[in-house]
């Protein structure tokens, strides 16, 4: 039945006309624009998708129509500055719980923090919401979130944290939640083989440490490896291997300066941290993050795509022995703070911008 409903889907889309333009190599069409600064796309099994806007409001699109009307039921959001409604993740076994799972800055200027809800949706309705996970300490700041959410094939969760910008020293303490992936149960309770699960002094939820702000998180199905980019201060925007345990640094060692111009940190690279496999600077402010696999791009098998709000591009990443190479810089000619890199289920790229009036794009080949 869910592979019926996915060809209905894609019969459906085939039929759906697209405003767009098209390229040597690819043709960009609209799917739905009027969007208020969208975050996060994702796709259910009958072929609806579901799209975040930073402003609190979670949106459905069915058969390539944006309902007017948000869904219901979804707890209300800290919206200032950096902070809002981010990723929307089904659940593994929505086909059968119809559960979702949000991650949004819950609380006010004064005291706020990264929460991760939980909830049923039943036709334009989430309900039975509860919160699985909430960061703390919290902070006073509206900036530095992180946000995304990744499940493995274990089930598990990751949820990345970000450092809340004025706390960049306490990324280096894992008796908090600040510059941290944390794993966690669908329930959000710790699976007792996280990596300090046990160690004094540890959140037993922290999978890693070091970060200053994730804002990609992708799997690859074939080899399995975890991918992460990271904004750095004034330059030195990262791109990471994920290893359950390491230390990525942020801010004893960095690339980057402040936005002062001061320096942060005299190193580079420290004895027991990882280095990054890829440094940009100046910064492109990576955004959401993808690896390619699929049948329409066949050339870009195993490729990182990686957004970037600055650059306004996507940035297409080589995975070599050696590392890791930028080979292009695609869709610069949108001229878009580009939020979201999405492979959907056909294996064409769907794109988010950031803008009052942000749109949902996908790109498919030229032919």
């Amino acid at each position: 039945m869910h592979f019926q409903r996915l060809l209905l889907f894609f019969a459906i889309a085939a039929l759906i006309p697209m405003s767009g333009h098209a390229h040597a190599d690819y043709r960009i069409e609209t799917v739905a624009e009027g969007l208020e600064h969208p975050w996060s796309v994702a796709w259910l099994p009958d072929g609806r998708l579901l799209v975040t806007e930073r402003a609190g409001r979670l949106r459905v699109i069915e058969h390539g129509i944006l309902s007017p009307e948000p869904i219901q039921g979804v707890p209300q959001a800290h919206v200032r500055s950096q902070a809002g409604l981010f990723e929307v993740l089904p659940a593994p076994d929505f086909s059968d719980s119809g559960m979702i799972y949000l991650s949004l800055a819950s609380g006010d200027s004064a005291d706020n923090t990264l929460i991760v809800v939980r909830g049923v949706l039943d036709g334009n309705r989430l309900r039975d919401v509860e919160t699985v996970f909430r960061a703390e300490p919290g902070r006073d700041t509206s900036v530095h979130y992180g946000g995304r959410l990744l499940f493995l094939p274990d089930d598990t969760l990751l949820v990345t944290l970000g450092d809340g910008f004025d706390y960049r020293e306490q990324a280096q303490n894992p008796s908090n939640h600040y510059g941290a992936i944390v794993r966690l149960y669908p329930d959000g309770s710790v699976p007792r083989d996280n990596p300090f699960a046990g160690d004094d002094g540890v959140r037993p939820e922290v999978y890693t440490l070091g970060h200053r702000n994730i804002q990609g998180l992708d799997r690859d199905p074939v080899t399995g490896e975890l991918w992460a980019n990271e904004h750095g201060p004034r330059g030195g925007d990262e791109i990471n291997r994920i290893r359950p345990g390491a230390n990525y640094g942020w801010p004893a060692a960095t690339h980057g300066v402040d936005y002062s111009g001061a320096r942060i940190s005299p190193y580079r690279e420290l004895p027991g941290m990882e280095s990054p496999l890829l440094v940009w600077t100046p910064a492109t402010a990576p955004s959401g993050l993808a690896v390619y696999r699929g049948d329409l791009f066949p050339e870009w098998n195993g490729d990182l795509l990686s957004g970037g709000l600055v650059s306004r591009a996507v940035h297409r990443l080589r995975v070599t022995e050696d590392g890791v190479r930028e080979v292009e810089r695609l869709f610069r000619e949108l001229d878009s703070r580009i939020r979201d890199v999405r492979v959907g289920p056909e294996g064409a790229i769907y794109l988010l911008t950031d803008a009052p009036q942000g749109r949902l794009l996908r790109v498919v080949p030229a032919d």
